[in-house]
């Protein structure tokens, strides 16, 4: 429990800072003035001001905020505030950015942290048939095979990818196999059994692929090219399930914090990985047309830009209220159903 929390703190914090940091430095770029930076919700419980920007933790680590000069929030007797930089005074399109810094820093964090993977841990190499690991208690480990053999043959039938190994091993006589492979340069045969498993249905000799890792440019365009892809999976799966199309449970903090938990047990790059996907859905999620979140906000910004007049703003700010209302109405359904999962 206490390794899910810590975890759970920890996703949550750099995603959460990732997050906030994209709206700073967004405000600094188009010259708006920033008072606070705050990681957290509720009483400070320390802060330090410097350069003119209160940086503060507070009491809930849950959320955080950016508060810009000429926002409605209550000002701090030690502010100092410029009229001129302030926020809505800002052109629509800077206004804009803005807005939409936080949610693109989450993305681009889930993007480099992708490529953080690629280049260091790499990828299971699914086309040489080199093997990564040994599992136990299966026949490779008794038949002498080490990690880096390249499996050249199985009982006489060339093997040129992975996928071969258990292809061939499907198609063979009896559980004899002789298996050649290639070991710092000379061919070893191995020899032993490997009897065909009923719950598979194949016959498993226990090996897994080596890692391909990717040089630092390959690392960059492959993460950007599987976000993509998995950002339009979270969008085609969000609006299959609107439409009633598609079922799945949905999980707020609570399942959060457990699978953090379990994926730190499994390793740190599992556990990157899983901060990856975590920032990309926090990044796609604000970006949605919907009050209360930066992508409705940025929904009457693209209004003003294009129709060259802004939404009153009495109105709008009703609307974000009723959005932000529904949206916690709607974590604390969720959180419900997680907390009513951990006890079935």
């Amino acid at each position: 429990m206490l390794v899910s929390l810590l975890a759970f703190l920890l996703v949550i914090g750099i995603c959460v800072i990732i997050h906030e940091a994209g709206h700073y430095l967004a405000a600094v770029w188009r010259g708006v003035q920033v008072h606070e930076f705050a990681f957290g919700m509720g009483p400070r419980l320390c802060s330090k001001r410097k350069n003119g920007v209160l940086w503060a933790i507070r009491a809930f680590p849950i959320g955080g905020f950016v508060r810009l000069e000429g926002m409605e929030d209550e000002p701090l007797p030690d502010d100092e505030p410029d009229p001129s930089k302030a926020f809505p005074v800002k052109r629509a399109w800077e206004r804009f950015v803005i807005i939409a810094g936080g949610p693109f820093a989450n993305i681009v964090l889930a993007w480099l942290l992708t490529s953080l993977l690629l280049a260091s841990y790499g990828v299971l190499d699914l086309k040489s048939p080199v093997v990564g690991t040994l599992m136990e208690g299966y026949p490779a480990a008794t038949m002498g095979a080490v990690p880096g053999d390249r499996v050249i043959s199985i009982n006489g039938h060339e093997i040129s990818e992975w996928g071969d190994i258990r292809s061939t091993l499907g198609k063979i006589d009896g559980d004899d196999v002789a298996i050649v492979v290639e070991r710092g340069g000379k061919r070893v045969t191995l020899t032993g059994k490997v009897p065909y498993s009923e719950e598979s249905k194949a016959r498993l000799w226990g090996v897994q692929p080596a890692r391909a890792r990717y040089s630092p440019v390959k690392a960059l365009i492959s993460g950007l090219a599987y976000c993509w892809r998995m950002s339009v999976e979270i969008l085609n799966s969000l609006w299959l399930m609107v439409t009633g199309r598609l079922q799945a449970e949905v999980s707020g903090p609570v399942g959060i914090a457990v699978m953090a938990g379990n994926y730190v047990r499994e390793g740190f790059w599992t556990f990157l990985m899983f901060l990856s996907v975590i920032n990309l859905n926090l990044g796609l999620m604000n970006m949605l047309p919907l009050p209360a979140l930066d992508g409705g906000r940025l929904v009457f910004l693209f209004g003003e830009m294009v129709f060259g007049r802004k939404f009153p703003e009495v109105w709008e700010n009703r609307i974000h209220i009723v959005g932000f209302a529904l949206l916690m109405a709607l974590i604390a359904f969720v959180t419900w159903k997680d907390i009513v999962r951990l006890f079935d």
